[in-house]
């Protein structure tokens, strides 16, 4: 295979979704999923489908067709293949051991993208440790994935890296563990700093307000275009991993924080919940929040549902929610104005700051109804 140039370094993967039991949204997670790997950098050859009543526990997909995958992922060339839905941890050993190839699935290849965007201290580590916790009960004997944890030069374990008696897996294992212990540790200093950063700001009494919804709705494009900032606004998937604060000034000295946080994704694993407490600690200190629906997208109803399960799963299902139908510029006017009729909300294109009034009008009353505003007036004031 000659490889074009601009693909050079690119991992070339073939994808593999099992449709079990008739799912619906087939075509949904699949167009994500080739959305994942543009994002991640990881040029898709081919997508093959499997429908099957019930996974097969021991390779999701059966031995036949495992082995049908893996002769068309070397005729096509890929170095990776990478399964949807997500490999339990006995089925992502058994695929590894039966394959050269490198087997991940969508929760690792959403890490991987957490990995490549996330740029403060506390991200980081967040990615890390997520990472550690979904790779430790996959590992294998020959797998690679430890190896900059445990080798010391020549790739060998070095002084102090193996244990009387102890194989290269429990060695690996062992350092994962120890890792994680630290990670977490040093993530439990840094919650600790985030808090009193927080206290601060809520002793100023100045609201919060806080933008969410589902990835790439356009909710930095958003956050930029009111506060005239230049937070990471790409067309990507998970462009913003760390939680971004400014300030919005409102008429009478009034003014709000205003956070962008990450985007969310149907069936986010646990492990990735887990790994963003601080974007959601964000969201649950808000006053407000502002969920922003790319309303251009085929798939929208799916991402309000994915969003409002996540929400409710946070324990926010009930905090004050203002809906925002982005990218309003790409509908005709019809169906823009049918949606607002059926769902309420309000239609902006977060590139244009003159489709911004009704929304902003409506975070005033919402923030202010409750008789807080001299309150709020007189803190903004004093600052």
């Amino acid at each position: 295979h000659k490889v074009a140039s601009t693909d050079r370094g690119k991992d070339r993967a073939l994808i593999v979704h099992v449709q079990i039991n008739r799912a619906k949204d087939a075509e949904a997670r699949i167009a994500e999923l080739r959305e994942l790997c543009r994002t991640a950098g990881v040029k898709v050859l081919d997508v093959l489908v499997q429908r099957r009543p019930e996974a097969d526990p021991k390779f999701l997909v059966g031995r036949g067709k495992l082995d049908e995958i893996l002769v068309t992922a070397m005729q096509r060339g890929a170095d990776v293949v990478i399964f949807d839905p997500d490999l339990s941890p006995g089925q992502a050993r058994a695929i590894s051991e039966a394959t050269e190839l490198k087997v991940i699935d969508r929760t690792m290849l959403i890490l991987d993208i957490f990995a490549q965007h996330a740029t403060s201290k506390d991200g980081k580590l967040q990615v890390e440790l997520a990472q550690l916790r979904y790779a430790l009960p996959r590992l294998i004997e020959k797998n690679t994935m430890m190896s900059r944890l445990t080798a010391g030069p020549g790739g060998k374990a070095g002084i102090g890296g193996r244990g009387p008696g102890e194989t290269k897996l429990e060695i690996n294992r062992r350092r994962a563990r120890e890792r994680i212990h630290l990670l977490a540790k040093r993530l439990e200093d840094l919650a600790g700093d985030r808090r009193l950063r927080r206290q601060r700001r809520t002793e100023r009494e100045l609201p919060i307000l806080a933008i969410c919804g589902y990835t790439n709705a356009g909710k930095s494009t958003l956050l930029n275009s009111l506060t005239e900032g230049n937070a990471v606004a790409a067309d990507k998937l998970f462009a913003t991993l760390d939680p971004i604060s400014r300030r919005l000034r409102f008429p009478e000295e009034r003014e709000v924080i205003i956070t962008d946080t990450v985007g969310f994704i149907r069936d986010l694993p646990a492990e990735l919940q887990r790994a963003f407490r601080a974007t959601l600690e964000e969201m649950a200190d808000a006053d407000l929040l502002v969920h922003v629906v790319d309303a251009s997208d085929p798939d929208r109803d799916q991402h309000i549902a994915a969003v409002t399960t996540i929400l409710s799963d946070l324990g926010l299902g009930e905090k004050p929610r203002i809906l925002v139908w982005n990218k309003v510029d790409q509908l005709d006017p019809a169906e823009a104005d049918a949606l607002t009729r059926l769902d309420g909300g309000f239609l902006v294109s977060a590139l244009d700051r003159a489709t911004f009034g009704p929304l902003l009008l409506a975070i005033e009353r919402t923030l202010w109804k409750q008789g807080r505003d001299t309150l709020i007036a007189r803190a903004a004031h004093a600052s």
